[in-house]
């Protein structure tokens, strides 16, 4: 039988209805994941169309999967991200939502206190376990929105929960009715869908959520959570790692909108950030993140990365001010005390900097040449150089002029005797047996001494 697609306005075969498969023995995918080994990425050469929905955002993990892996954050500190979030998000909300844990005392007075600003974006929503005491926990708050964990692979059913298929299914479907009953929109965490039995488990899960959905006339979010990063961006790779065929197959299979459907990746593999914005292109309007990536083991999607992912996708920031990532990542080393690696896209200390004199070379003549985009517009900071055995005369006089903030009708070129003083302190440094670049402190003291006090740092 076929029928019109609301979708594609095609005449295409009916969809088959899949139904739960509630085996006896996990299935484990060994041929895939064979453990003693590096899983394997198996194609079947079935092409997915790119399928962009008209509205994408992001949502954050931040204080939610972002805590589980570094020192909690204080109330204070939470309170503080927040606000810096909603002046990263923009006046239209392009960072849609953060969730919340709601266990603790903290945890709860950190919520309210987020709430008490008044602030319209990102929307405060909480997670939840699949239980119907955690739901009376997010209950008693009034939120509109939780999470609700419901882990979808036989690893977890079989393995962790020692269970199987259709107990865990009744379960989790109790626990979405309860939310359904109060009025809360469930948002439905497939934890570990990338090596989940996707037609026997995962389909028939999702239909009966969707078929309750309606009876309820309330929405359902469902987020595929790519929990170990085995998640691939290529399109004609076999489920269940594929990214584009778990999103096209919740969309064909399963009826979930675009503005319903929401990916949550983890970057055991590379891959948070391309599987991320493969799950955009291919039809989910929300993609979930954390303030640098912070989370489990090797992080999540780092929220930051997907606002300049927008932006290329977009051809704009659409209200976002990213001067807040800046802002951001200053709090985190100075505040929290997190150390960012330098080299991170971004938010690291030296993304912009460069170390080898013949770049300085091309700094100092145009910046572009050497700088991604215009960092000192967009993300107020301008590019930089760092002085070391490499740095030729370019390179010294590049940093003089940025670090004293000298105007173009002061600025000093490669010529200037004071630069050419300088190169030749820094060479005897490193041949009297030196490794290490050279401190600011000591640059600046050098250079008062050789400019007789010209020059000092304001």
């Amino acid at each position: 039988m076929v029928e019109i697609s609301e979708k594609s306005n095609l005449l295409e075969q009916k969809i088959v209805r899949y139904k739960l498969q509630d085996v006896n023995e996990p299935n484990l995918y060994r041929d895939v994941f064979p453990y003693s080994e590096v899983p394997r990425i198996a194609f079947n050469h079935r092409h997915v169309n790119i399928n962009m929905p008209r509205d994408i955002w992001i949502t954050d993990t931040t204080f939610r999967d972002g805590q589980q892996s570094v020192e909690p954050y204080t109330v204070k500190q939470i309170v503080d991200l927040y606000k810096l979030m909603s002046k990263l998000s923009g006046p239209y909300g392009i960072i849609r939502q953060t969730e919340f844990f709601v266990y603790s005392k903290k945890d709860r007075e950190a919520l309210d206190k987020c709430r008490e600003l008044g602030l319209k974006f990102p929307e405060i929503t909480t997670w939840i376990r699949a239980s119907r005491e955690d739901f009376k926990l997010v209950r008693d708050l009034g939120i509109r929105e939780t999470g609700i964990l419901v882990s979808c692979s036989d690893y977890h059913i079989f393995k962790k929960m020692n269970s199987n298929r259709r107990e865990v299914m009744n379960r989790y479907l109790a626990t979405i009715s309860d939310a359904f009953e109060a009025g809360v929109m469930p948002r439905c965490h497939l934890e570990d869908i990338t090596r989940a039995d996707f037609y026997g488990f995962v389909v028939p899960f999702v239909n009966e959520v969707m078929k309750m959905s309606r009876e309820a006339g309330i929405p359902v979010r469902i987020r595929a959570c790519d929990t170990m990063g085995y998640g691939i961006p290529y399109t004609e790779v076999e489920i269940p790692r594929s990214v584009p065929g778990i999103i096209y197959g919740l969309q064909h299979y399963s009826d979930v909108p675009s503005e319903m459907l929401e990916w949550h990746g983890h970057n055991d593999f590379y891959k948070a950030v391309t599987n991320a914005a493969t799950a955009w292109l291919y039809g989910a309007s929300g993609v979930n993140c954390s303030l640098l990536g912070i989370g489990e083991r090797t992080g999540n999607v780092p929220l930051e990365a997907m606002v300049f992912e927008y932006a290329g996708l977009r051809g704009s920031f659409d209200g976002m001010d990213p001067t807040a990532i800046t802002e951001i990542a200053d709090y985190f080393r100075k505040e929290i005390g997190y150390k960012i690696p330098p080299m991170t896209p971004f938010v690291g200390r030296s993304f912009n900097v460069t170390r080898a004199g013949i770049h300085a070379d091309g700094l100092l003549k145009d910046e572009e040449i050497y700088n991604i985009f215009d960092t000192a517009k967009i993300l107020n900071r301008r590019p930089t150089v760092m002085l070391g055995q490499n740095s030729g005369l370019a390179g010294i006089a590049y940093w003089i002029n940025e670090n004293y903030n000298l105007s173009a009708a002061e600025a000093i070129d490669k010529h200037n005797p004071l630069v050419v003083s300088l190169k030749q302190w820094i060479d005897a440094q490193y041949a009297d047996g030196r490794q290490t670049t050279l401190s600011v402190v000591e640059l600046e003291e050098k250079i008062e001494e050789l400019s007789n006090g010209a020059l000092r740092r304001l």
